[in-house]
C-alpha cells in the first residue's frame, strides 16, 4: 500500500487510517508471532487466541521465549504440555522451554558416546553442545514435531506460535547434511557440528516443518510492531528475511497506536511521533495486509484485559495517578558518575525496545563533551546506533559496528589457515561448518572482546543486543577460549581477560536499562539475576521513556503514567545501587542535538 500524506510518499497509512485487526478472522490454522523484543507479541498472540476461542475455536498457544510472558499474561502456570486456561472455554496454553529441551537434546547425542569413546572426547562433545546453537536447534525441535506431526495438535481448530523461528534458525537447517557419521568419526567435531548431530533422523521431520511454515493456506506470519522508526525496521528485516526462505504469508500488527490526540500537547507529540515513523517505513512492510491495535491504560494481564484490547468488553475506568511523589536523579546524574568513574567499558543492556542504543549515544556523546575519548560500539546484529546519531561526526567520538559478516570472514580465514592436518574431505565439512551461523557468534564473540580491550586506554560504551543473547556472550567467554583453542585458532589476551574485567567494577559498568512496565521489569530482573550469578554486579538501573512526570492530561496517557508507579517502585526495590529516570520526549532523541539535551536532562523531582 501507497499513499500521499501531507506531501510524503508513506510506504504505511497515519494511525488514525489503520484499521483494526480481525481478531478471530483467520484463514490458516497456525499462526506465528514475532518482531523486536518489546513490541507486545506476547500480548496480541494472547488477545487473539482469546478471540479465537470465545468465537467456538479450540486454540492453543505455544511459547517458545526461553523468558516467556505467557504465565504473566494469563496468570496460571503452564508447561510443555497443554494447560487449560480458566474462563475461556476451548483455550490452552504451553512453555516450551528451550533450556530443558537443550539438556535433553545433549543428552540425547552425547548418551551413546558414554563409555564408548574416551572421557575427553565425551567432554569435548559436552562444550560443543554448550551454545546457543544447540538451545536454538533444540527449541526448533520442540515445536517442528507440531507442525510435523498434526496428530501431536489434532484437537485443536488453531496453534499459534509465540515468537517464530528467525532466519537465523531456518538458515541452520539449509547447511549440508551428512554430518552425523563425522561427529561420530570425529567427536571433536566443529562449532555447529554437534548441535546438528543426528540431523539425518530429524531430517523428513524438519522438512516437513519448514514447508509447514511456507504454505500460505496452512500458515501465516505475524509481524508484530510498534510505531516506531527502530521496531519497523526490524520488522522489515524480518520480513525480508523469512520471505527469502519461502515463509511469504505475513500480515503486520502496529501495536500501541493513539489514534486520538485530543487536545493534549503531550498526546499530539506522542501521535505525531508515530505517524511520522509510520510515514518512513520501509518499503519491504507496503505491501502487507496491516492493521493497528490501539494503545491501553496500563499492562494487558488477565483475561479482562484481553477481552477489553479486542473490544469484546469495555474496559475499567482510567487510573487516576499523581506522579508528584517521584524524586529520582536523571540522566545527567548518571553522566556524572560515569565522568568520574573514567575509562572503562559502559554496557546498556536490557529486553528489546527499551531504548538501549539511544541512551548509549546520548551517554557516549555526553562523555565526550565532559573531555573523554570515548569509542561507541555495538553487538547488536541490527546495529541501530548510526542511525540514533543521524550521521553525525564528533571529534572524540569513535564510532563502531562489530560488522558479522566482516568479523566471520576474518575468524573463517584464520581457522582455516591453522586446518594444516585435515585431509581433503575432513576440509570440505570443515568448510560446511563455518558457513553456520555459529561461527558468526563465534567471530562475533571474539569482535566483542576486542572492543572491551580498547577500554583500557578509553571509556567504551556498547550498545549490546537484546538480553539472550548479550548473556550467552558473557557466559560463553570461557567456551569460547576452548573452543578456539580446539580449533587450533590463536586465543587473544583480550579473550582470555574478558570474564575477569567484566566482572571488574572498577572496570565494568552495566546499566539495566528498562521501560515503567511489567514485562521490561520482569526482564530486567532476570537480566540481573543472570548477571549476578556470573559474578557480574550491575552499575545501576535506567527507567527509559517515562510518562509519569510528563504532565499530560489525555484520558490514556494520564492513566499509563499511573499505572507506570508501582513499576518505578519495584525497580527502586531491585537496585540496591542507583535508580535514573529518563522521560518520555516529545520529539525523537535522533541527531547529536536531541541526544545532547537527553543526555542533559537533569534529576526528577515532585512538581
Amino acid at each position: 500500500m501507497r499513499l500521499r500524506f501531507d506531501g510524503l510518499l508513506m510506504s504505511l497509512p497515519r494511525p488514525d487510517c489503520l484499521p483494526v485487526p480481525r481478531w478471530a478472522d483467520w484463514g490458516t490454522r497456525y499462526l506465528f508471532f514475532t518482531g523486536k523484543g518489546g513490541v507486545g507479541k506476547t500480548t496480541v498472540a494472547s488477545a487473539v487466541a482469546v478471540a479465537l476461542a470465545d468465537a467456538g475455536k479450540r486454540t492453543l498457544v505455544i511459547s517458545t521465549d526461553p523468558a516467556s510472558n505467557l504465565d504473566d499474561v494469563f496468570g496460571i502456570q503452564a508447561g510443555p504440555e497443554p494447560t487449560a486456561v480458566v474462563g475461556v472455554d476451548g483455550l490452552f496454553i504451553a512453555n516450551l522451554d528451550p533450556e530443558a529441551a537443550a539438556a535433553a537434546f545433549r543428552e540425547r547425542a552425547i548418551g551413546p558416546y558414554r563409555g564408548v569413546l574416551p572421557e575427553s572426547a565425551v567432554r569435548n562433545m559436552e562444550e560443543q553442545l554448550s551454545g546457543a546453537c544447540t538451545v536454538e536447534i533444540a527449541a526448533f525441535n520442540e515445536f517442528t514435531a507440531v507442525l510435523a506431526e498434526p496428530q501431536a495438535s489434532s484437537g485443536f481448530d488453531h496453534v499459534l506460535f509465540d515468537t517464530a523461528p528467525t532466519g537465523h534458525t531456518l538458515r541452520l537447517l539449509t547447511l549440508p547434511g551428512a554430518w552425523s557419521g563425522y561427529v561420530a568419526e570425529h567427536p571433536a567435531g566443529a562449532s555447529c557440528l554437534g548441535p546438528l548431530a543426528g540431523l539425518d533422523k530429524q531430517r523428513e521431520q524438519y522438512q516437513a516443518a519448514v514447508a509447514t511454515l511456507a504454505d500460505g493456506g496452512l500458515t501465516t506470519l505475524v509481524l508484530v510492531s510498534r510505531a516506531e522508526a527502530s521496531a519497523l525496521r526490524e520488522a522489515a528485516r524480518a520480513s525480508s528475511e523469512l520471505a527469502m526462505l519461502g515463509v511469504r504469508n505475513q500480515r503486520l500488527i502496529v501495536n500501541g497506536v493513539l489514534r486520538d490526540a485530543g487536545h493534549d500537547q503531550i498526546a499530539a507529540a506522542f501521535a505525531g511521533r508515530q505517524a511520522a515513523a509510520l510515514a518512513s517505513a520501509p518499503e519491504a512492510l507496503s505491501g502487507l495486509d496491516v492493521a493497528a491495535v490501539e494503545l491501553v491504560t496500563g499492562d494487558v494481564t488477565g483475561l479482562a484485559a484481553l477481552r477489553q484490547l479486542t473490544g469484546a468488553q469495555a474496559g475499567p475506568a482510567a487510573l487516576e495517578h499523581d506522579a508528584a511523589d517521584i524524586a529520582l536523579p536523571g540522566l545527567h546524574d548518571l553522566v556524572d558518575a560515569l565522568d568520574a568513574a573514567g575509562n572503562g567499558v559502559v554496557m546498556t543492556m536490557g529486553k528489546g525496545g527499551v531504548g538501549k542504543t539511544t541512551l548509549a549515544a546520548a551517554l557516549a556523546l555526553a562523555l565526550v563533551d565532559r573531555g573523554h575519548e570515548v569509542t561507541l560500539s555495538t553487538t547488536d546484529p541490527a546495529a541501530h546506533i548510526v542511525d540514533a546519531l543521524r550521521g553525525a561526526a564528533v571529534e572524540s567520538l569513535r564510532v563502531e559496528r562489530i560488522d558479522p559478516a566482516l568479523e566471520t570472514a576474518r575468524y573463517t580465514q584464520e581457522v582455516l589457515a591453522a586446518a594444516t592436518g585435515l585431509d581433503a574431505e575432513g576440509r570440505a565439512l570443515l568448510l560446511e561448518d563455518l558457513r553456520s551461523p555459529c561461527t558468526e557468534e563465534i567471530a562475533v564473540f571474539r569482535a566483542f572482546a576486542r572492543t572491551v580491550d580498547e577500554a583500557r586506554e578509553r571509556i567504551v560504551v556498547l550498545d549490546t543486543a537484546p538480553t539472550g543473547h548479550t548473556l550467552l556472550l558473557l557466559d560463553a567467554a570461557q567456551a569460547y577460549q576452548r573452543e578456539v583453542q580446539r580449533t587450533n585458532a590463536n586465543v587473544p589476551a583480550e579473550v582470555s581477560e574478558l570474564l575477569v574485567r567484566l566482572r571488574d567494577p572498577e572496570f565494568a559498568r552495566m546499566l539495566v536499562v528498562t521501560l515503567a512496565e511489567s514485562t521490561p521489569v520482569h526482564e530486567a530482573q532476570r537480566l540481573q539475576e543472570d548477571l549476578r550469578r556470573a559474578g557480574i554486579e550491575p552499575f545501576g538501573w535506567v527507567i527509559n521513556a517515562s510518562l509519569a512526570t510528563s504532565g499530560s492530561t489525555h484520558p490514556t496517557l494520564r492513566a499509563r503514567a499511573g499505572a507506570e508507579l508501582s513499576h518505578i517502585g519495584r525497580v527502586m526495590e531491585l537496585s540496591e545501587h542507583a535508580t535514573w529516570l529518563v522521560g518520555w520526549q516529545p520529539d525523537a532523541p535522533v541527531g547529536a542535538a536531541a541526544l545532547r539535551e537527553l543526555a542533559a536532562a537533569a534529576a526528577v523531582g515532585s512538581r
